[in-house]
């Protein structure tokens, strides 16, 4: 008797350069998932969104949501987890009776990566990019008891900062600095903000989200000012981890 095909899937725009696809179908060899499936699914606009989520989407058992949709989804859901509506972004979706429920474990996968690494003088950290990962970011070093401050091109926020007015006094007060944008992802692996990197020291310890490359040109020029410098791809593994356990209801 052939077993239902039981699919997965990661939503984006772009997603050539995901791990997620590769790191599930793996799981799903190395634990005899045979009828489990994983494939990516690249929507090219918000309309493109609506339509899967309404008739495709159910017919999946999970869904991870990537850049740039991790906001936009939530008019789409059926239901929302209450700390992912606290964040106000979703990256895991589970699928219940053709019914959407949205999850966020970036800032699960965040906080357990980064606290391993964290100083008593990290009460601070530059947030660089406004968007559905930085939000995750936010609400999870607010449960570390970490003030935050959102760095953006420009500011019109009270708690945020351009990138050509950081100094070395917010360094001081904010010496984690967590990269939130997807400047720098392959293939663009030259592209970087636009931040002071000589102002930089032993002191600071640099997050980048992204994990390809696995040491992007933001965590070159931190690492030679002899700041502490992590990627994503921890971040990743534990996020998917969560992800997996909602969806298998364990």
């Amino acid at each position: 008797m052939i077993k239902q095909q039981i699919k997965f899937g990661l939503i984006g725009k772009t997603l050539n350069y995901s791990f997620s696809k590769k790191y599930f179908e793996n799981k799903f060899i190395t634990q005899n998932f045979e009828n489990h499936s994983y494939e990516n699914i690249e929507l090219p606009d918000e309309e493109a969104l609506k339509l899967f989520c309404k008739n495709e989407a159910p017919i999946f058992k999970g869904l991870n949501v990537t850049i740039p949709y991790k906001e936009l989804i939530l008019k789409y859901l059926d239901s929302i987890d209450v700390n992912a509506q606290k964040i106000g972004a979703v990256n895991t979706i589970q699928i219940e009776n053709s019914k959407l429920i949205g999850y966020n474990t970036d800032y699960i996968g965040f906080i357990e990566s980064i606290k391993p690494h964290l100083k008593k003088h990290h009460t601070g950290a530059l947030i660089l990019g406004t968007g559905g990962a930085s939000k995750a970011v936010v609400f999870a070093l607010e449960q570390l008891n970490i003030k935050t401050r959102l760095v953006s091109r420009r500011s019109s926020h009270q708690n945020h900062v351009e990138y050509d007015q950081i100094d070395k006094d917010i360094l001081q007060n904010y010496p984690i600095i967590v990269n939130t944008t997807p400047l720098g992802t392959f293939p663009n692996i030259e592209e970087v903000v636009n931040f002071p990197f000589l102002l930089l020291n032993e002191k600071n310890l640099v997050f980048d989200l992204i994990y390809n490359p696995s040491e992007t040109k933001l965590l070159q020029l931190s690492k030679l000012q002899g700041a502490t410098t992590l990627n994503g791809l921890n971040m990743l593994q534990l996020q998917a981890e969560y992800a997996w356990k909602i969806w298998k209801n364990q």
